[in-house]
Parts: structure tokens; C-alpha cells; sequence
């Protein structure tokens, strides 16, 4: 409905009669228009009503409204009697016809049947009317209200309520995302959702010719009418190129695409064709092939002339041939060589049998790469036939034998065959005689054997060699009792065979070696008795070492903490790298992309979308994820802060800390990748599960987080922004501690003072200790104020800390000791240590290892989180001895001033002779602990409930009833 160009009557329906009144008019730039108006202000209680005809909402769930309107400044109005307004009332009515004028009477407008939309207010007024009649001060308001989904339309209605006003124009609309193509996907046209945040999900198709690439297809239509974060794709299929974005357009002839995607078509490589529209691949020319690795694009190549010039050298049994490359290499750089070797008994080659396997190719008898082969242990005086063919990478396509270079050869004289094995005839200490048989294979007279021998304990470069002219030899000179080792070859006039095995031989012992031998023992045995001095000295240097290292071992544990090699890990700040790409890639592991999935869209973060997706690494099974991306268009600083939170995160390992499963950063886009929780952010969880939850485990997701935080604080990294918000909940309830990274700085502008990081993000001062706002002092303890208020985020299922209080506000609240109060059913256990990690003193905060042991207590003693229960569980950090129930302790500094706050000052000598000289020692006192008789006097029990067991210790097992003005003792 739009009335901006109405002249006719609009037929609105206005109660009472001298309410609103339909009149035609001006606008400002003298344009008729019908308007209604309405100014009873000197009447008191005024209630006019004004209702639109039928609007038929055409499906859509969100409505807007623009108005244009004047109203008279009450001010300006001399003798206002009534109640003068400046606003009115927008309302609006689901329905599935119009309504009918009769029924509006008294009563059905007393009931207002009507859902109100907003009370709107003139930004500026008029005082006065030009002498043109024209209202110079025109407001144009913009409203929304949805959903709807009761009726096929609705009735706009408007109260006046005592203003003097002009209703100039109303527009009412509705918004939607346009069809579009995008990625070669139409995508309908798309109502927006219900909310102005809703983001529709519209599913898209490819166009003809395309095919998907991922899926699901589709786009997201937000409340603006906008299409957003596209998920999947589809692609021109092969044969098909893409044109002006939105057309798959065939391949013309003599063109082909051989796969999906936008590439473009591709004129035919050479000695190829295609004869049809859409080709995929063009098809070889006659004589010319593909080989089984080409790519489509690749030209057609032929097979290979025959080699050219082969030479041959013939040595005894083995002879070399080299050759030059074919003269047509068939267009191709795969080029090898193929040797096939036969024995010919005579000059036909069908006599000819291939070559035993015993004849050795070097480099190889196939797939040469080089022009040359050396091919030994053929036979003596024998007829050779060698073939060498060319062949490339489509020779297997050709249906012609592969091309061929030949050449016969004949072997000359070969040298012997290895000899058999060698027997060891006699021995002496000295000497030792052996004999052998004749090679099996001499080919020819053997002139000599060559026998070589050495110490089996010296290397063989230390070996000596003698001459033998028969198949016998003495070996003399030898050591008595030692081992040789011994090879022998044969000689012909074609040279050395082969050296026999290695066989191991041994010279016996004598008079002087047995003499020699004595020498050896006695000198051996001097030896052991020097050894085994030795052995005790070193013994007794090892125990004196030991008693000296179990002294220091105190200190020893002390520096293991400062031992970077094996003691305790220490957080690394990235920002301190000078690349800060090497912290990336020493502390987040890299992440091939196609082992990702995307699937959905879970949020939207700081520096681009949030997706649900999986991970699939390889040889492990699949798992869900969640993917941070950086948006396109990044700096290089917005890329090294977006990374900078996964060289944090990667130096971390512990059940409650997010675990980071790698980074995407060789490929776009960027991504950050983390295990998947279920559950979400944990204030929003709360929230949705409302009063859902026994107080134990309430107190079991606390003791969660604070045994990250431990886990943190021992890493000495301090966190900043630890808030319900930032702790991320699984399936199984496990909270984890996420969100690090950023850099955060206090704002210059004091009237609503807030952290700010250096890309922009804000972070309230709601969550913040008092030092961190007013000095920027962030540690651990500013880290445990945080705790104490998520511990209270946690206990009210979510509620906002500090309410609707701005900024300022908390902050001079805390100032004035103000402490958000005790959430409904909260244990008074759970309370107190929200007010510990609240203390003004960071120093007096408990440590989170202390939080840690104090929710482990809760959780043994069920009893002490019934909501209302005074059954303080003891901790470091809360030691009833210093109790906020006893007299004020603000101003005591010693023990003998604590006492005596106490009236327990004639125990000043048990506590000072029992070692307790100070208030920190104080609140160690454990069971083993010799502190004699306390008084009784500061409980409201009578004095024989406390009791000693004989021996000036007091006993522990002792149970005291006490007041509400009290100190508790736990022994």
C-alpha cells in the first residue's frame, strides 16, 4: 500500500466521529495528497482511533511501514486545556478478511483487539503554518513488526492519544532477496525471514550445461533483501564454456573442453580434430596417438624412427654397444630403449634362441634412457643377435611392430669360472697348507691362481697376496691361534675370473704361543684387579654424588620449573616472532583443503563467517569441526591477527581448553579449525535451558572451566576476555575455555569506557577486574574477578551481570564495594566464592588452583550446595580462621593483633612456639599441626564442647555447632 500518490478518498474507517478526519492536502512540494489529521487538544482523555483497509500480505512475514507526518509543538498552542501528546500509537491487526465497519463500535475499540507496534515520536515539530498552507517540518519514521503468519493479510490502526497531527503519506512494504544466477546457479526469488537478523535459506539449481561442483547449492537471503554467504557451486560442464557469468555455451567445432569447470574452450592441438559441437576431446589424425598419461590438451604424437649407427666392442665374453637417437622422435621427450638379446647356433635367425637369464644388462635391458649397454657373462666363441628398439609413450598404440637397429656380434675367450670350495690340508702354529679343484669352467689353460688372505680381526685393505701356479698353497708367516680369511681366483689369457667365497681358516698353537699366552692372562689379570679398584672408586663416587643430589633435591624441583627442555611449558606470544608467519606454522599444523567439507553457516565472527563442516584426515576417520574463515578482501595485518589466535591455541592441550585441529593458509580462504561444540556459547545455552540443571552440575561446568583456567595461568597466559560468552559447550556438557588472541586497549572516551582491540571489536567492562580498567593491569588475577563473574553467569542460568547498569555505572559501583548479589537458589558456598575472586586486592584472590580444590570439595559434599546452606567448604583461599564472619580483621597485620581480635590472646605463646608467626602461616594450619588449647569464648557453644586429646594438640575430629556470627574451624 503506498497513499504518497492518492487523490481519491481512502476510505479509512476513524472512531469516534470527531476523532481523525480525512481531508486533502499539500505536501511540501505542492503535490495533492489525502491526509487525515486529527487536533483535539483542548479536550482531555482523547483515544482516536484510525484504521486502514485490507492489506493482503502476500505471504510475506515481515512487514515495514514508512509514515510521513507533521505535529504541532504543544508549546505553541496558547490555552491548551487537555493533555497535549507529541506521539501517537502504530498497532496492527492479523486477519483472514477485512474487518467489518459495523462492529467498531464503543466496546470493540475499548478491547483493542490490536498488537502494538511502537509509540513514535516527531524528531522535529512545527510551531506555526506559512502563509502557502504548508507544514514545513516533515518526519518520516520507518517501522517493522512481524512474524505473521495467522492470516492472508492484516489492518494497520493508529491512537491518537491528544496530539494536533497530520498523517501525510503511509508506505507499507515488505522486503526480498531478487532471483538471481550466481556460480551458474538460479536461485527463486526469496521473501526475507521473520526477523530482521533471519537469514532464508533459498536452494539453488544449476543452469543447463552445468553441473555441481560442491553441494548443497545454495544462498542466503538476509532481512535487508540481500543475497550473502554462497554455499556450493555448479560449473559449465566439459564441452561447455562459460559466457557473461549466467551461460554455458557449447564448445564450436574444432574446439573441445575436456572438463568441468570455467576454463574456456580450447582450439584442437596439433594432429587432432573434433567434427562436432561440444567436444570434449579431439580425436587423433591417422597415424598419430595419445599416450596413457597425455591430457587432452596435449598435441598427438607418432611412435619413433629405428636408432642410428650402433658400435660394438667386444671384450671376451662381454661386449658394449652404443648408438645415436632415432632421427624422428615422434614429437615426444619419453624416448627409451628396449635391448632384446639371442644366441644364434648359425647364420639363419631362425636358429636363434633368446639368451639365457644368467647374462647381465647394465644399466638395464629395458626402459634405457641412454645410448649405451654394456651386457657381460655371455658365452665364449658364440654367435650374438642384439635388436634395439626405440620406443615412446604411445609405441603401445601403434599397431606396427616398434622400429628396430640390429647387429650380430661373436664373443672371444672368456675368463674362468669361479673356483669350488677350498679344504684346508695341515696346520701348524705358524702355517697353514690348502688345496682346491679346478674351476668347472676354466675356458682355456689356466695359468696361475691368485690366493689372498687376511687377519679375520684387520680390515680386508689389510690383505696379502701370493701367486700359485697349482691348485694347492702354504700360507706362512701367520700368527699361532689366529683366524684367516682366504679367497682364491683363477688365471687365463683372457684374464682373472671371479674370487671364490670367503671361507675362514685357523693356525694351530705351540710351546711359545702357550708361553706367549700366559704372558697375555697374567697381564689380564693384573688388568681385572686394576678394573675392579677402579670399579669401587667409582662406586663410591657415584653414592656420594646421589646423598649430595637427594640434599639438593628441594632445589633441584625448584629450577626443573626453569627448564625449558623438560620442565614446565610457557606460553610463546606470536607477536613476538618477527615473522609472525613462523609462529603459524611452528604451532598450528597445516591442513590440506581438501580434506575439509563446508556445510552450514553457525555465525559470523570478527573477521568473516563461522561454518559447521567436516574434516576427513587421511587414514583417520571423519570428524565434525568448526571453520572459521577470513573474509575476502583482508590486509595483511587482518590476516596475521585472524592467524595470530591459532598459533595461541596450538601451543595449548587440555581437556578444557579448545582444541585446534590445524589452519588452511596455502589456499583460500584462510581458515581456522577447531573441534566441533555441539552446544554452543554457554550464556546462550544457559539460557535456553533455563532452571534445567541440578547445582552439581552447574558446579561440574565450573569446575570445567577453572581447570583450564589453571591450566592457563600455569602456562603464564592471561585471557581478558573470559566470559560465558566465550566458553563453547559439547554434546556431553564439557565447557571449554575459546576466544584468545586479541589485543585489547582501554578507550580514550571515559563515558562509556570499554576494551577495545586494534581491529575495533568492544568488550564490557562488566567482566573486567577494577586494576585491568583503571591501569590496564592484566594477570591471572584479573583473569579470577572474570571467573567470579561467569560463576555467577552460570548460577542465574545466563542473566546479564550488573542488569541494564551502563558501564559507568558497574564501574562506580565496584568502586563503592557493591558485589552483584546471590542469584535465586544460589548455595551460600557458591556465593562466597564469587566474593572471593571479587576481592578489591587482586593479591588476596585465590588462585585458580585453590578454585579448583574448593569446587572439588563442593562436589564431594553434596550438602554444602543446598541452596540457603552456611557449609563454607574450606579452601587456601577461604580459611575459616579468617572467616569474614569474625571481628573485623581490615587492620590486623600480625598474629598477636589477630588474637587478639579473637580474645584469644593468652594463646599468643601455643601459636608463636608452634612455628605460626605470621597470618600467611596461619592459614595453613592442617592436622599435623601442634597448636594447643583454643578458646571457646568466640563461640556460642559452651566451653566443654571443645575438648584436647592429652598430648596439647587439639582434636581434629571435632565437630562445632556454631552462630551466624561466627569463625568456623574445620580440623
Amino acid at each position: 500500500m503506498d497513499t504518497r500518490t492518492a487523490t481519491a478518498e481512502l476510505g479509512w474507517i476513524s472512531f469516534p466521529a470527531n476523532g481523525w478526519e480525512e481531508v486533502s492536502g499539500y505536501d511540501e512540494n505542492l503535490n495533492t495528497i489525502r491526509t487525515y489529521q486529527v487536533c483535539n487538544v483542548f479536550e482531555p482523555s482523547q483515544n482516536n482511533w484510525l484504521l486502514t483497509t485490507y492489506i493482503d500480505r502476500r505471504a510475506a512475514q515481515r512487514i515495514y511501514v514508512e509514515i510521513r507526518f507533521t505535529v504541532r509543538d504543544c508549546a505553541s498552542i496558547p490555552s491548551v486545556l487537555g493533555s497535549c501528546k507529541e506521539t501517537f500509537n502504530l498497532y496492527y491487526l492479523e486477519t483472514e478478511r477485512t474487518v467489518s465497519e459495523s462492529i467498531k463500535g464503543v466496546e470493540y475499540w475499548a478491547n483493542a483487539p490490536f498488537l502494538k507496534v511502537d509509540t513514535i515520536a516527531a524528531d522535529e515539530s512545527f510551531s506555526q503554518v506559512d502563509f502557502g498552507g504548508r507544514l514545513m517540518k516533515v518526519n518520516t519514521e520507518v517501522r517493522s513488526f512481524g512474524p505473521l503468519s495467522k492470516g492472508r493479510g492484516f489492518h494497520l490502526a493508529f491512537q491518537d492519544l491528544g496530539a494536533c497531527m497530520s498523517l501525510l503519506a503511509v508506505r507499507v512494504f515488505y522486503k526480498k532477496c531478487p532471483s538471481v544466477v550466481q556460480n551458474f546457479a538460479f536461485f527463486p526469488e526469496t521473501l526475507t525471514g521473520a526477523e530482521s537478523t533471519s537469514l532464508v535459506i533459498a536452494r539453488g539449481s544449476c543452469i543447463p550445461n552445468a553441473e555441481e561442483v560442491d553441494v548443497p547449492i545454495k544462498l542466503y537471503c538476509n532481512g535487508d533483501g540481500e543475497w550473502m554467504v554462497p554455499i556450493g557451486s555448479c560449473s559449465c560442464k566439459a564441452g561447455y564454456e562459460p559466457d557473461n557469468g549466467n551461460v554455458c555455451r557449447a564448445c564450436p567445432q574444432g574446439t573441445f573442453k575436456s572438463s568441468q569447470g570455467a576454463g574456456l574452450c580450447q582450439q584442437c592441438p596439433l594432429n587432432s580434430r573434433s567434427t562436432i559441437e561440444a567436444a570434449t576431446l579431439c580425436g587423433c589424425r591417422n597415424g598419430y596417438y595419445r599416450g596413457d598419461m597425455d591430457k587432452p590438451e596435449d598435441m598427438c604424437t607418432s611412435v619413433p624412427s629405428a636408432p642410428r649407427n650402433v658400435v660394438s666392442v667386444v671384450n671376451q665374453t662381454s661386449v658394449l654397444l652404443e648408438w645415436h637417437p632415432p632421427r624422428d622422435m615422434g614429437h615426444r621427450d619419453d624416448l627409451s630403449y628396449n635391448i632384446l638379446c639371442r644366441r644364434c647356433h648359425s647364420s639363419e635367425r631362425r636358429a636363434c634362441q633368446p639368451c639365457d637369464d644368467s647374462v647381465e644388462f647394465v644399466p638395464d635391458k629395458q626402459g634405457l634412457k641412454e645410448t649405451r649397454v654394456e651386457i657381460s657373462k655371455l658365452r665364449a666363441h658364440a654367435s650374438y643377435t642384439f635388436d634395439i628398439q626405440a620406443i615412446n609413450g604411445v609405441s603401445n598404440k601403434s599397431p606396427y611392430p616398434a622400429q628396430q637397429l640390429s647387429i650380430n656380434i661373436t664373443t672371444n675367450q672368456a675368463a674362468p669360472s669361479v673356483v669350488p670350495i677350498m679344504h684346508q690340508v695341515s696346520s701348524t702354529s705358524r702355517s697353514f697348507s690348502l688345496s682346491w679343484q679346478p674351476p668347472e669352467q676354466p675356458n682355456g689353460i689356466i695359468l696361475d691362481y691368485e690366493i689372498r688372505y687376511y687377519d679375520k680381526v684387520e680390515w680386508v685393505l689389510n690383505s696379502s697376496v701370493v701367486q700359485s701356479e697349482t691348485p694347492s698353497v702354504v700360507l706362512e708367516g701367520l700368527r699361532p691361534g689366529t683366524g684367516y680369511v682366504v679367497q682364491v681366483r683363477a688365471r687365463t689369457v683372457a684374464g682373472y675370473g671371479i674370487f671364490s667365497k670367503e671361507m675362514l681358516f685357523q693356525t694351530l698353537t705351540d710351546d711359545e704361543y702357550k708361553s706367549e699366552l700366559g704372558q697375555q692372562l697374567s697381564l689380564i689379570a693384573g688388568s681385572l684387579v686394576g678394573g675392579v679398584c677402579i670399579v669401587s672408586l667409582v662406586a663410591i663416587a657415584i653414592i656420594c654424588t646421589r646423598r649430595r643430589q637427594l640434599k639438593e633435591s628441594v632445589y633441584g624441583d625448584k629450577l626443573q620449573q626453569y627448564n625449558t627442555g623438560g620442565g614446565v611449558k610457557i606460553y610463546v606470544d606470536p607477536f613476538t616472532y618477527e615473522d609472525p608467519n613462523e609462529a603459524v606454522r611452528e604451532f598450528a599444523k597445516e591442513i590440506d583443503p581438501s580434506c575439509v567439507k563446508i556445510e552450514e553457516v553457525i555465525g559470523s565472527g570478527e573477521f568473516g563467517e563461522v561454518y559447521k563442516g567436516r574434516l576427513k584426515p587421511v587414514g583417520k576417520k571423519e570428524i565434525p569441526v568448526a571453520i572459521k574463515t577470513l573474509k575476502v578482501g583482508y590486509s595483511e595485518r587482518q590476516r596475521r591477527d585472524f592467524l595470530s589466535e591459532a598459533s595461541i591455541m596450538g601451543q595449548f592441550d587440555q581437556p578444557n581448553i579448545i582444541r585446534l585441529e590445524g589452519v588452511v593458509t596455502k589456499s583460500r580462504p584462510t581458515m581456522i579449525i577447531t573441534e566441533f561444540m555441539e552446544n554452543g556459547a554457554l550464556d546462550s545455552f544457559l539460557r535456553q535451558n533455563d532452571g534445567q540443571f541440578p547445582v552439581i552440575q552447574l558446579v561440574g561446568m565450573l569446575r570445567g572451566i577453572a581447570s583450564g583456567m589453571r591450566y592457563l595461568a600455569e602456562m603464564s597466559y592471561v585471557h581478558r576476555d573470559l566470559a560465558a560468552r566465550n566458553i563453547l559447550v559439547n554434546s556431553n556438557l564439557v565447557c571449554k575455555v575459546s576466544d584468545f588472541g586479541l589485543s585489547r586497549y582501554l578507550e580514550e572516551d571515559t563515558s562509556d569506557p570499554t576494551y577495545t582491540s586494534s581491529l575495533g571489536g568492544k568488550i564490557p567492562v562488566r567482566w573486567t577486574a577494577p586494576e585491568a580498567i583503571a591501569y590496564r593491569k592484566f594477570t591471572s588475577a584479573s583473569d579470577v574477578w572474570s571467573y567470579g563473574i561467569v560463576t555467577w553467569e552460570v548460577m542465574s542460568y545466563g542473566e546479564r551481570p550488573y542488569w541494564d547498569m551502563s558501564n559507568q555505572d558497574v564501574i562506580n559501583a565496584i568502586e563503592q564495594d557493591f558485589r552483584l548479589p546471590a542469584p535465586m537458589d544460589c548455595p551460600v558456598v557458591l556465593h562466597q566464592l564469587m566474593l572471593d575472586c571479587w576481592q578489591k586486592d587482586r593479591n588476596a584472590r585465590p588462585k585458580f588452583p585453590d578454585i579448583v580444590s574448593m569446587l572439588d570439595k563442593m562436589i564431594r559434599n553434596p550438602a554444602s550446595l543446598k541452596a540457603g546452606s552456611n557449609n563454607v567448604a574450606p579452601g587456601p583461599s577461604h580459611h575459616p580462621l579468617l572467616d569474614r564472619g569474625a571481628p573485623d580483621l581490615s587492620r590486623v597485620s600480625s598474629v598477636e593483633d589477630w588474637l587478639a581480635a579473637l580474645k584469644m590472646t593468652q594463646y599468643r605463646d601455643s601459636f608463636l612456639g608452634s612455628g605460626f608467626t605470621s597470618l600467611p602461616l596461619v592459614t595453613q594450619i592442617t592436622a599435623d599441626n601442634d597448636v594447643h588449647y583454643i578458646s571457646p569464648h568466640c563461640f556460642n557453644v559452651p566451653a566443654e564442647h571443645v575438648f584436647s586429646n592429652g598430648k596439647g594438640k587439639i582434636d581434629w575430629s571435632l565437630k562445632l555447632l556454631v552462630s551466624e556470627n561466627r569463625i568456623d574451624l574445620y580440623f
